[in-house]
């Protein structure tokens, strides 16, 4: 009987364009209670059907644009791209596009497949991805692209990109590319070679492979995503992911950096510390106030918790067998972002040119959420640090990406700064990235 009652629902939420939005869960408390050193953290709410709130994916109307804070000024810097979810800056001001998506691996079988397949149809997800990268040229720093061309195709969904001494590294989802670079040309036509093989395979559940160097250049460090919600399909399928991996660029060599981060995705340095910075995805279906997704620093060794627990010590009861030994060791992360945010872009101030009120801080990109009600995240926001450490709450940098309806006008994923110091934001809705500057 349940299983019938549970197909009925999904058929509603197919067949008459409803959300299926379980047993009536709704947050208890509001947005903003997620965020901080000391977000809130209720008792979990586990429901007979999970908590399903999409934003259908509608793109922006002609003219649309997200509404910037008071002193800045936000317009399109480029349109009609694919998917676009990363951005990278080239030191001759160049700015790299990864238009992506997840790639074309076979279905997961059964009801959960199922409903996940029309969840991302229904958020503007299930896409082909484009498997490229984009070159974008705006050699005065006015805001407009002159030159804009394929710089590398035939990718296998690409995330991030780093430039280190004439080498252009691509986190493809399962391996880290190297092609040779030289300083100014708009096109890559060489084979790239494989620097390090990343955990992909049949399932894949969090696609995305992020890339960072070192400020020496000798390593780099790669994002990624676990497997599944809480190691449902057994921990073997775990092997090397929810971590930070560090990587020899000279020999292509490995290690687990940190781990127990369920999804970790943005990566940057902390200006005044140097201390490596990650943006996290937590768990899903405790409920629309668990758990907050949440930014921290990372250390060598250092564990965050997945599967067995979240947010420090607080236990999973639904993950088995139980590892008191592992939620011991558990650190409680830095700040938390939200609950079901799908907080990616993590991009510091340092190169702001925003004006005074930016210039110390952190800026994320806010994906935004399917399993609360009502919905979070769907923004840019802005964290405040002093002495390498963040020191108030957040503060709003682009919103209106939802309308009055709840439909999706756009997506930010990924968040940098260009070489004039305005922000760029990539949103895979709109296919836009824009361009936050100050106001005049």
């Amino acid at each position: 009987m349940i299983r019938i009652m549970f197909i009925a629902a999904v058929l509603i939420v197919i067949g008459g364009g409803v959300f299926l939005v379980s047993c009536g869960e709704t947050a208890r408390f509001a947005e903003e209670a997620g965020y901080g050193r000391s977000p809130a953290l209720p008792e979990p709410r586990e429901t007979l059907l999970p908590t399903v709130n999409i934003a259908p994916a509608r793109g922006w109307p002609d003219g649309g644009l997200p509404v910037p804070a008071d002193g800045l000024a936000v317009a399109p810097f480029a349109s009609d791209l694919d998917h676009p979810r990363w951005i990278h800056v080239l030191p001759n001001g160049d700015v790299l596009i990864a238009e992506s998506n997840a790639p074309a691996n076979p279905p997961i079988g059964g009801i959960v497949g199922f409903i996940e397949r029309r969840v991302m149809e229904r958020a503007g997800a299930r896409t082909p991805s484009a498997d490229r990268i984009t070159l974008l040229r705006d050699s005065d720093g006015d805001g407009v692209v002159e030159t804009r061309t394929v710089f590398l195709e035939n990718l296998h969904s690409p995330f991030g990109m780093a430039l280190v001494d004439g080498t252009l590294y691509v986190a493809n989802t399962n391996a880290v590319v190297a092609f040779p670079y030289e300083d100014g040309q708009t096109r890559i036509e060489a084979e790239g070679t494989t620097l390090t093989e990343l955990p992909a395979g049949p399932i894949n559940r969090h696609w995305t492979k992020n890339l960072i160097a070192s400020e020496d250049g000798e390593h780099l460090y790669v994002a990624i995503g676990s497997n599944s919600n809480i190691a449902e399909n057994g921990l073997e399928a775990e092997e090397g992911r929810a971590a930070i991996w560090e990587i020899d660029r000279a020999t292509g060599e490995h290690r687990i950096f940190a781990s127990g981060l369920r999804n970790p995705v943005g990566m940057d340095w902390e200006p005044e510390s140097g201390i490596l910075w990650t943006a996290v995805n937590e768990r899903d279906e405790l409920g629309s106030d668990l758990v907050p997704d949440y930014m921290t620093s990372v250390e060598a060794g250092d564990f965050y918790g997945w599967p067995w627990s979240y947010f420090g010590t607080r236990v999973d009861t639904r993950v088995e067998p139980a590892r008191p030994d592992m939620v011991e060791r558990a650190m409680v992360p830095d700040y938390a972002l939200g609950a079901h945010t799908a907080s990616l872009g993590l991009v510091f101030a340092d190169q702001s040119g925003l004006g005074p009120r930016w210039q110390s801080g952190v800026f994320i990109g806010q994906h935004g959420s399917w399993n609360r009600v009502p919905h979070s995240g769907y923004k840019v926001i802005y964290i405040p640090f002093a002495g390498g450490e963040p020191t108030g709450g957040p503060i709003d940098v682009l919103t209106g990406f939802l309308d009055e309806d709840g439909n999706a006008l756009g997506r930010p994923v990924g968040v940098e700064f260009d070489r004039t110091g305005a922000l760029l934001v990539a949103d895979d809705v709109g296919n836009i990235i824009w361009r936050v500057t100050r106001s005049e």
